[in-house]
């Protein structure tokens, strides 16, 4: 507060203690009278200096009203809003940008601005494509249009957020590298097994690009799509990742990315461990050359598995029961890998590896309830010439005997005119008998067998990475077109997974990443006079934060000021 001095037009001065605060939605200093003191000359025979007293007097006011913290505010309540107004703001960012600063994302970002001609705010664009991400997936444009919901300067065009995702792009694999570093340091990072997986993401138009490219999609959306092999370490904390051409098949994105993380990281030995979709013979070969080893999943159903692996499953003999529930075998067995020499010739190898198999009625009886779903579905269309229809029937189709798929119309059709569609009993019969088996394939002969089976299951850790990615982060599907702009985009999503990974170690993993993420956005006060704020939502799992981070999601009340030195207090974490 202070002492306002306000000339009349007959040259009085009158005198009022006013109160100086930020208009949240014109942005200008606005103030607000909040005591009519009266004027000059009528105090000059009273006080010596009324200037100075009734300016102590503002000072004295000031300091009561910190001590009491206890203020009067008069509501208006004939009082509108105006257009655009946006009276509820995020505090829950200030979270993330705690985390965002102890990884020192800021510190590289400063830097990159330095280097740059034209005035664009690399740092400041980051974070807030990092917070919607977070808080309000969208696209850039309704980002930017966010951009009032944080008490940050994102004062900055639309423009300047497209230009910034190319020279994003530009910085990925160094600023990847000294995350590493610092997360190494911070958290002490794991890298003696790390899960490898892919996946694809579909993009908004149909139009193809060298990288955006049609192949084989998990979503069957016929849209073209961009791959994803994701790096994580022992932990679940994603290291790094490589995009590649949508119609690349799996087994060819594991050496870049293996290569890139052994060069750039300085890594000693690791074990890659992956799905069945990974394991080929030249990735096989590859670890061994390297001096690393692999786990990989192995086919036992259909095709691709020899007779031989499918006897060797079933058979009794050799299995060990591990209560009522589980039981496994293994055995080292010599094996013929096909791989490519330096003239790109095919060549046979003789390697040992260790072959691992369980089985386990828990995971028998998911795949029988999985199966009872696709075959229930099959005999809905087998018995409803309607149901022919494209798409969602596309997993009971293994299932029918007599029917096609129309690859050009998506058509599901009788495969012959005097032929009615039936069950397949016999494929329903042969995949029962793998129920709740599993095949490991691993060079780490000495390894024990439940030490090999451990490892394997945390590849959970990357599965459950790329649903939060598509589902809370929502990643796809991708608005930007050029290499620049998917490559920028792609970078905001997985430091905004990698900061939320952050937050579940910091939280203990008490809370899963949906919760973490309602919780945040919930996080919100509401302007109710001058630079007063009221906030609206707290529950458990922001308490737990607080506790754990040091943040203070906490207070009912808060002035402009203080919710600033919050906010300010998160970038000076180390």
């Amino acid at each position: 507060m202070y002492l306002k001095q306000d000339k009349r037009p007959n040259g009085r001065i009158y005198l009022s203690i006013v109160k100086g605060f930020r208009d949240p939605v014109t942005k200008k200093n606005k103030q607000k009278a909040i005591k009519g003191i009266g004027f000059l000359d009528e105090f000059v025979n009273k006080y010596e200096d009324p200037i100075a007293h009734f300016k102590q007097l503002a000072t004295q006011m000031t300091e009561k009203e910190k001590e009491n913290k206890e203020i009067e505010l008069i509501l208006d309540m004939d009082e509108k809003l105006d257009t655009d107004s946006r009276e509820i703001k995020n505090i829950g960012f200030s979270v993330l940008s705690k985390i965002y600063h102890i990884l020192g994302i800021h510190k590289f970002m400063i830097n990159r601005e330095r280097g740059l001609k034209a005035d664009i705010p690399l740092n400041n664009i980051l974070k807030l494509l990092v917070y919607e991400r977070i808080l309000n997936p969208s696209s850039k444009l309704a980002a930017h249009e966010n951009k009032d919901n944080y008490f940050e300067n994102f004062n900055f065009p639309v423009k300047s957020v497209y230009r910034a995702l190319p020279i994003l792009a530009k910085h990925k694999d160094r600023l990847l590298l000294e995350l590493h570093e610092n997360i190494t340091m911070k958290y002490g990072r794991d890298t003696s097994n790390v899960y490898y997986d892919v996946t694809n993401y579909y993009f908004h138009k149909d139009q193809q690009t060298e990288l955006i490219r049609k192949g084989m999609s998990k979503d069957k959306k016929g849209k073209p799509i961009i791959q994803m092999g994701l790096l994580l370490d022992k932990d679940g904390l994603p290291i790094t990742y490589k995009l590649f051409s949508g119609n690349t098949t799996d087994f060819d994105t594991l050496l870049p990315v293996l290569s890139e993380l052994k060069a750039n990281y300085n890594l000693s030995r690791v074990i890659v461990v992956a799905d069945k979709g990974l394991n080929s013979g030249t990735n096989k070969a590859y670890n061994i050359i390297k001096g690393d080893g692999y786990i990989f999943s192995r086919s036992i159903r259909g095709t691709k598995a020899s007779k031989e692996i499918k006897e060797y499953v079933l058979d009794d003999e050799g299995y060990e029961w591990i209560g009522e529930d589980f039981k496994i075998k293994s055995r080292i067995y010599p094996t013929v890998i096909t791989v490519k020499n330096a003239e790109g010739k095919d060549v046979k190898v003789d390697i040992d590896e260790k072959h691992v198999v369980f089985f386990s009625k828990k995971y028998a009886e998911r795949s029988r309830h999985k199966r009872n779903e696709a075959v229930a579905k099959a005999l809905k269309l087998i018995n409803s010439r309607s149901g022919y229809a494209k798409a969602s029937n596309y997993g009971a189709m293994k299932y029918i005997v007599g029917m096609k798929l129309d690859k050009k119309t998506g058509e599901l059709t009788p495969s012959r005119k005097d032929i009615f569609p039936s069950l397949n009993d016999e494929l329903i019969k042969e995949e029962e008998k793998y129920d709740g088996y599993y095949s490991i394939v691993t060079s780490e002969l000495d390894m024990t067998d439940s030490e090999i089976i451990e490892k394997y299951r945390g590849l959970w850790k990357i599965e459950e990475t790329f649903k939060v990615t598509k589902s809370q982060l929502k990643t796809r599907p991708a608005y930007v077109s050029s290499e620049g702009g998917i490559e920028g985009h792609f970078l905001t999503c997985f430091l905004s997974l990698l900061i939320l990974r952050i937050l579940e170690i910091e939280t203990k993993g008490i809370y899963s990443t949906e919760r973490l993420i309602d919780s945040l956005a919930k996080s919100n006060v509401d302007h109710l006079k001058m630079n007063y704020y009221k906030g609206v939502y707290y529950d458990e799992v922001l308490e737990c934060i607080d506790e754990n981070l040091g943040t203070n999601l906490n207070h009912k009340y808060q002035t402009l000021d203080g919710i600033k030195k919050m906010v300010s207090t998160t970038k000076q974490a180390l």
